[in-house]
């Protein structure tokens, strides 16, 4: 079932090495979103190197919406965070950025909240019902 609520084409980008993971997100995306426009990158730096591309070109071609794992190689979440804060890739705070991670400390559940373009931190696996939460609130 589509939410109405968002527009077609709606894009999002997940930031996560975990190659099932992705299956699965991108597989409830689809159920929930219609024409998704979804791309995915398995680590925090080719995903700065993609924004900042976009970014450069026209920052209304943003991500709708960020899934970011926090552990990941090359670059992790945290450090995405930095940097896509650092380098103002998004200077009009269209994307909305949730942390989807499998780690239950709640010292990772504060930090996140310490990034002003952090929405949420969801656990992980995402499913239909988290997803809803997701974008009805952000609606």
């Amino acid at each position: 079932m589509y939410s109405s609520n968002l527009r077609p084409g709606t894009s999002v980008l997940f930031i996560d090495d975990e190659v099932i993971s992705n299956f699965i997100s991108e597989k409830f995306i689809k159920k929930i979103l219609k024409d998704p426009d979804i791309t995915i990158c398995i680590d925090g730096q080719s995903a700065i190197t993609k924004l900042i591309k976009i970014s450069n070109q026209d920052v209304n071609l943003l991500p709708d919406y960020i899934f970011l794992d926090i552990t990941m190689p090359k670059m992790n979440g945290w450090e995405f965070l930095e940097a896509f804060r650092d380098l103002n890739i998004d200077p009009l705070g269209k994307t909305r950025i949730f942390i989807l991670t499998c780690s239950f400390y709640k010292h990772d559940m504060i930090k996140s909240k310490s990034y002003k373009m952090v929405k949420a931190f969801i656990s992980k696996p995402l499913n239909s019902e988290k997803l809803n939460n997701v974008f009805m609130s952000t609606n």
